[in-house]
């Protein structure tokens, strides 16, 4: 009997495992060709339409769309996401928090921003 759980428990393990490498893989693949992988409902290609760059400096941090950040205002809120993007022309970025609201929020209006992970930084080294 314990055999048989201990072999169920290498077969699970070597699987979960082989899920991994594939799941790294094809995250290796979206970044190769370009493509920023942000998964929600919420966002419909009309917020992906207004952004007009998806890579820029800001506070001489390089900040990408995908990258996970923390972001606090002059009136003291504090808003987590993802980073879809900016906009030039109003000085904006664009945000998707975890509450599924997307947020244009202007670059002077910033306190603080935090790169909290960046997209795709397994392959960044």
């Amino acid at each position: 009997m314990f055999l048989f759980f201990y072999d169920l428990f290498i077969l699970l393990f070597l699987i979960s495992l082989i899920a991994y490498i594939v799941i790294v893989l094809k995250e290796k693949v979206y970044i190769k060709k370009n493509i920023i992988l942000i998964d929600n409902k919420n966002l419909t290609q009309e917020d992906i339409d207004k952004i007009e760059i998806k890579e820029f400096i800001l506070n001489d941090k390089i900040i990408r769309a995908g990258d996970e950040i923390r972001v606090i205002t002059k009136e003291n809120k504090t808003f987590r996401g993802i980073l879809i993007g900016a906009k030039m022309k109003n000085k904006t970025i664009h945000i998707i928090t975890y509450k599924d609201e997307v947020l244009e929020l202007n670059i002077d209006n910033l306190l603080k921003l935090r790169i909290i992970s960046k997209y795709g930084r397994f392959f960044n080294y």
